[in-house]
């Protein structure tokens, strides 16, 4: 089975199969190793203790009938059986399992017999039917073995015991793989549903088909991976529309311009003007279509070299006032023949690190955009304040129509018009306020709107400021 071809799923139940079959091998491993080896080495450890104090008592010399009547008592108190052996050579017929003699008496047991250690032996007899361990302790008369003591015990009680184990433990093992398996599959159908169903919605995005809509069962990281991606998709779909709005509003400016200078260059061409002065009509509203061209085309290129970051900001400390100041100059004159008040309230001290030519390019398209939707006979306000020694504020108030307050967060938005005939009539791109953002946030500032509709528009312009010590 090639594994890189197996879908997630299986391949988390495979690795939730091996865990489990894993497991239960150790746990039964760990069981039998318990109750084989760590009992097994407390037997050996009590029968070496209880033969370690029985050659105690030994005086040296010949074995005594009266020694031999004690170990004989403790024998029928212990639950081992214990003999006195006073010929070494009679040891190996003492073993209830087949032990060689030579085994025994010579070589390495000898020698360890000799220097006073106990010898321990393990075998299986046939007529028990189990384990027995033996342990030899010898009885030294200076480095004369003139006997020892024999000790040995039967396991059946760690072999019953493991049997008893394992016939307790394999049921309790197939419930907990038969539950472990049954939440095992809820976890992985959890995991991989969303994960199927993104997979879905990718190759559907692919196609165009931007809808998603993941469902969020859990709040771990599959669950916060299934919320982000219908909000990736959501974002997706938004940019979408907006994308194909944008190419809509883009084309519609561009056919509204390219239609007046057609229809007047035609004229022209087929001598429908009569007149100079006719002509020269025909040949002022090609132009002024020109502009409005030119100036659309002007207002994309700078909003994507903003929004790519193409054009780097040229920082220098500015004294905002003045930047201020010489863009209403220029607005004065159109201001006077609307009859709109202009004034201004500026703080000269404030100074901004920022790109001068954007900082001016702020000011103008707000004071243009006050200015244009401003009636003839109201007021527009510039005011420039410090907020704090890190923080200034520039706010531009007019008192024209306003829109509606559930209009205000999609002020900024590319091509946005409250009114798409009125601004048309006015000339406006629906571009500045994209701008205005743009460079706004390039110098780390922040920009909102508040208004209301027959009430007028105020606009905040919040930037940071080049303290003293700087």
């Amino acid at each position: 089975m090639n594994m890189k071809r197996l879908r997630l799923g299986q391949k988390l139940w495979l690795a939730i199969g091996a865990a489990v079959v894993a497991t239960l091998a150790f746990s039964f491993g760990l069981l039998n190793y318990f109750y084989r080896t760590v009992y097994m080495k407390e037997v050996e450890r009590t029968l070496i203790a209880e033969g370690t104090s029985l050659a105690r008592d030994y005086r040296g010399g010949a074995v005594t009938e009266a020694y031999r009547r004690q170990i004989e008592w403790y024998d029928e108190k212990s639950t081992a059986t214990i003999l006195l052996i006073d010929n070494p050579r009679e040891l190996s017929a003492c073993f209830p399992f087949p032990v060689h003699y030579d085994a025994l008496v010579s070589g390495r047991d000898r020698e360890t017999l000799l220097a006073g250690k106990p010898v321990v032996k393990t075998g299986y007899e046939k007529r028990f039917g189990r384990r027995v361990m033996a342990v030899v302790v010898p009885l030294l008369d200076g480095k004369r073995l003139e006997g020892a003591i024999y000790l040995y015990l039967p396991l059946a009680d760690v072999q019953e015991a493991t049997k008893r184990a394992a016939a307790a433990f394999w049921p309790l093992a197939a419930i907990f793989a038969a539950a472990l398996l049954v939440v095992g599959r809820r976890m992985v159908r959890q995991m991989t549903e969303p994960l199927q169903a993104m997979e879905q919605a990718a190759e559907r995005m692919a196609e165009g088909r931007y809808e998603a809509d993941i469902p969020v069962r859990s709040d771990d990281e599959i669950g916060r991976l299934a919320e982000a991606f219908n909000q990736m998709a959501d974002a997706i779909a938004k940019e979408d529309e907006r994308k194909r709005e944008f190419l809509a509003n883009v084309s519609h400016e561009l056919r509204t311009p390219l239609s007046y200078m057609k229809g007047y260059s035609e004229a022209l061409l087929a001598g429908l003007a009569k007149t100079k002065e006719e002509e020269k009509a025909y040949l002022r509203l090609i132009h002024r279509e020109t502009e409005r061209m030119e100036r659309l085309v002007r207002d994309l290129l700078d909003l994507a070299r903003l929004e790519g970051q193409s054009v780097p900001l040229e920082r220098a400390p500015v004294a905002f006032a003045q930047v201020i100041e010489d863009v209403i100059a220029t607005y004065e004159p159109i201001a006077s023949q609307k009859r709109i008040e202009l004034a201004c309230e500026l703080d000269y001290d404030i100074i901004v690190n920022g790109d001068a030519d954007r900082l001016e390019q702020v000011v103008r398209n707000l004071l243009d955009n006050a200015i244009r939707y401003t009636p003839e006979g109201g007021a527009v306000t510039v005011r420039l304040s410090r907020l704090s020694e890190a923080e200034g504020e520039l706010v531009i108030q007019d008192t024209g129509k306003g829109i509606p307050k559930d209009q205000l967060p999609l002020l900024g938005q590319r091509f946005f018009r409250v009114d798409r005939a009125r601004t048309r009539k006015e000339g406006g791109t629906g571009l500045g306020l994209a701008i205005v953002k743009q460079i706004v946030s390039l110098h780390d500032g922040a920009i909102w709107f508040d208004s209301d509709l027959g009430r007028g528009m105020t606009v905040f312009v919040r930037l940071p400021l080049v303290r003293e010590e700087e």
